[in-house]
């Protein structure tokens, strides 16, 4: 664990929509400079989740902490800053079609920052190089491929220097090779800036790379959290069947 303390606390967190518990008394702890990865059958919480920890939404029960802080009684302009701590890969990499990929990564460092136009573009040069994009600043999103994409959604989430990185399936359409790439940015990410990393997966094997900790989530509960090779110990079916090749062959797809 690290000394710095936990980056994200969930303290027996419910949630349901209409009468459909997603999570029910959820808690765990993210200790800083840490790899996350959340795993689980489709709608289990996992996105759920992401969503709770950046205030997009509350629980109907227990308390979240984002870097010690307690996030879900603040109001609309205190969560904006407790945002601006945390960036977001989302899982289709969510950038904007009509704006080159160098404007793209711009894009949060001129809405909340009051940088230059060359503190921008060192910036923008910068988180380029990070991931190996630093000859593609000009072109357009849809010149890209999915990893390229991937690629510049992680470099935009890193913008303005996060101490704490949300992703959302990052393997999401990708080959092993590109999905592979992916895995070892993150594991890069983390061991030059100590960034905390949340991983949403279904990628048991990505899972193994970069995970410190895995959680899994099953039927609105934490049925395993630990180490892999803790949970490849684990008697629980549920576990087994996610821990299993079979098992990351089918959730990969």
């Amino acid at each position: 664990m690290s000394s710095a303390g936990q980056a994200i606390r969930f303290e027996s967190v419910t949630k349901s929509f209409a009468d459909r518990r997603v999570l029910d008394g959820v808690s765990f702890d993210v200790p800083s400079g840490e790899t996350f990865c959340i795993m689980g059958r489709s709608g289990t919480g996992k996105s759920v989740t992401l969503k709770l920890l950046l205030g997009l939404l509350k629980p109907d029960e227990g308390r979240i902490f984002v870097n010690d802080v307690e996030i879900q009684t603040m109001d609309s302009a205190q969560l904006v800053d407790v945002r601006k701590t945390m960036g977001f890969l989302f899982q289709y990499s969510a950038l904007f079609d009509s704006l080159s990929v160098a404007e793209n990564i711009a894009f949060p460092l001129r809405r909340h920052t009051r940088m230059s136009e060359s503190e921008i573009t060192q910036s923008v040069r910068e988180r380029l190089a990070d991931v190996g994009l630093e000859r593609e600043l000009d072109k357009m999103p849809l010149d890209l491929s999915g990893g390229m994409r991937k690629r510049v959604g992680l470099a935009r989430a890193l913008a303005l220097k996060p101490s704490i990185l949300l992703v959302d399936e990052p393997s999401s359409g990708l080959d092993p090779i590109t999905t592979r790439e992916i895995d070892k940015l993150l594991m890069n990410l983390k061991a030059s800036s100590r960034t905390t990393v949340v991983v949403v997966t279904h990628n048991v094997s990505s899972a193994r790379r970069i995970g410190d900790k895995l959680l899994i989530l099953h039927e609105a509960h934490i049925v395993a959290q630990g180490t892999a090779e803790e949970l490849d110990q684990s008697r629980d079916k549920v576990v087994q069947q996610f821990m299993s090749a079979e098992s990351e062959v089918k959730n990969a797809v």
